[in-house]
């Protein structure tokens, strides 16, 4: 049967099993805009286009499904720019859809156009201008499989007004036949001899660690990960992004590492002989120092893009292909090595003991009070009012590490923040995704007093769709973590860091229409969490004015190496925290 291009695009978001979409419209989409109403699709109308993608991104990351957003042509275009960058380098499969001007005026400096393509090529996995609408199933088709498969990430696909207008015919089984891709082929399975010498060089090392990235959790290898690690007696750390892979409480996991792990995280694998990386990339917010980073050890690495493997740094056993298919081959080899062999898991155990001596020692610490909030302490509160069972997301700073320090995540896809580009504002409208997504979860966002202001026009969104979300800002009057660079390497000289004019939030969330509380004092810190909690028709945002100048450590200086940290000045009643 014939259809229009927006019927086709609203078809093919049905057969792919598309539910939630979020987005913003305009001219260049109105046609789409037209036809939605009579589709089963459930539309979210977030308050700004970057909200749009950021919701797109958080719905993504709990669900493991693709994300979808859309924007209109120009502005609307631009203002996703931050949301899909911020989505691709954390590896977050997502397809955005665009407005342009129609085909006959693409590059006259039309009304509201502008290069979509050209701008988005570098934030993008793959993006596609469609100029014929006979093109255009195929294309979406080709658009989801790339953005889902391989290193999952962000495609776009451009869409001309009136592409969206014209008739073709549309098949729904032809839609369903399998996508053929010639020059998109990713490698999935690992190189059966990699893994048989990866698995003996787990089996010989005296001093292993697993280093767990975000690909363990995106491909769901968590368990095959922390199993191996059971059975071959080998100490955990992860990145930001591969928190919530292990349970935070597990014995053998000693937190995460880089510039603000945990002292043992980074002991560990500065002294380790055996590097185990599995989808992760070495960022330099990890490394520190290249050439010191695991400076004695040979290096295992899994990863299914094979552009990061030896990037940045040399790898002796390089294994392309998807984290779980690997870890299904490799984890029964490491069996057989280990009933070879059981003499070397006593060597193994006293590696153990070292690590755990070192977070005994030198442990997670804050000076407690009774007389402010402590930033930590609201954190270890939300643990445990939550039971470590809440959907977290984050912005950008200190809270941010604070999260990743003091909450012990329990599953899989629980915490959502922005890695690898950093980006402030993600933390609100992710949780709205977050919350499309797992509506049997509580999702709470964490945020600085600097980046709630950067999109808290989405708490509206909430409002309208009766989202519970609940948020938790950390205001100290600073943007934080900048206060705390300028403090430690810029003799205390905070240059255009203070928040000291910012609105009273409490109203500022009731007139949006939701609840505001305010807190003040270290005791009332559990009350308001669990007043939260029973809320659930609408969004709920604390503010806990907290302790101004309170500082993150561990903290590895920018460039140095793992082992030289700053550490926190442990007081009289030193408190040892379960790493």
């Amino acid at each position: 049967m014939k259809l229009s291009g927006a019927e086709i695009l609203l078809e093919a978001l049905r057969l792919e099993g598309v539910e939630e979409i979020f987005g913003y419209p305009g001219g260049a989409v109105l046609d789409i805009y037209d036809r939605l109403p009579f589709s089963s699709l459930k539309h979210y109308l977030t308050r700004h286009e970057q909200g749009a993608a950021h919701a797109a991104d958080g719905y993504a990351r709990v669900t493991g499904k693709v994300g979808v957003c859309f924007a209109t042509s120009g502005p609307g275009a631009t203002n996703l720019v931050t949301g899909l960058a911020t989505a691709q380098i954390d590896s977050v499969p997502i397809v955005a859809f665009t407005g342009n001007v129609p085909t006959y005026m693409i590059g006259n400096d039309a009304f509201q156009e502008v290069d979509t393509v050209g701008i988005t090529r570098p934030i993008t996995k793959h993006n596609f201008l469609v100029k014929d609408v006979r093109d255009l199933a195929d294309t979406i088709k080709k658009a989801f499989h790339i953005a889902r498969t391989g290193r999952p990430g962000v495609v776009l696909v451009d869409l001309p007004k009136d592409v969206t207008r014209e008739l073709t015919d549309f098949f729904e089984e032809e839609y369903k036949s399998p996508v053929q891709i010639r020059s998109y082929k990713p490698v999935l399975k690992g190189h059966p001899g990699q893994i048989k010498r990866a698995a003996k060089a787990i089996a010989s090392a005296e001093r292993p660690v697993l280093y767990i990235g975000g690909g363990v959790v995106s491909s769901g290898a968590s368990e095959l990960v922390v199993k191996m690690a059971e059975v071959a007696n080998i100490p955990m750390v992860a990145t930001l992004m591969g928190l919530t892979a292990v349970p935070g409480n597990h014995p053998y996991f000693f937190g995460m590492l880089g510039m603000h792990g945990t002292y043992a995280a980074n002991m560990a694998v500065t002294d380790c002989d055996l590097l185990i990386a599995i989808g992760a990339r070495f960022d330099d917010r990890v490394t520190g120092k290249l050439s010191e980073f695991a400076p004695n050890a040979k290096v295992i690495h899994i990863d299914v893009d094979s552009a990061e493997i030896g990037k940045n740094k040399p790898v002796d056993i390089p294994i392309v292909g998807d984290a779980k298919l690997v870890m299904e081959e490799l984890l029964p080899e490491v069996e057989k090595q280990v009933s070879k062999n059981k003499e070397f898991l006593l060597s193994r155990e006293k590696w153990l003991m070292k690590v755990k001596s070192w977070a005994e020692r030198y442990p997670l610490y804050y000076e407690p009070s009774d007389r402010v909030i402590k930033p930590q302490f609201v954190i270890e509160k939300l643990c445990e009012v939550t039971k470590g069972d809440a959907i977290i997301t984050t912005d950008v700073g200190q809270h941010q590490m604070w999260v990743a320090q003091y909450y012990k995540f329990r599953f899989p896809r629980q915490l959502v923040t922005s890695g690898g580009l950093g980006t402030m504002g993600f933390g609100v409208p992710a949780a709205v995704g977050a919350k499309v997504g797992r509506p049997d979860k509580t999702v709470f966002c964490i945020s600085g007093d600097g980046s709630f202001q950067m999109n808290m026009q989405e708490i509206v969104t909430a409002v309208q769709y009766s989202i519970p979300i609940k948020v938790a800002i950390i205001n100290n009057g600073f943007l934080g973590m900048v206060r705390q660079w300028q403090g430690i390497f810029y003799d205390k000289n905070y240059s255009q860091v203070h928040l000291d004019v910012q609105p009273d939030f409490v109203k500022l969330v009731e007139a949006m229409g939701g609840v505001g509380i305010r807190v003040e004092k270290p005791e009332d810190v559990e009350k308001a969490l669990k007043e939260a909690m029973t809320i659930n028709n609408r969004p709920v945002v604390i503010d806990f004015v907290v302790d101004r100048e309170e500082d993150v450590f561990p903290m590895v200086p920018p460039g140095g190496v793992l082992h030289e940290m700053i550490l926190p000045k442990y007081g009289k009643k030193k408190i040892k925290k379960a790493i």
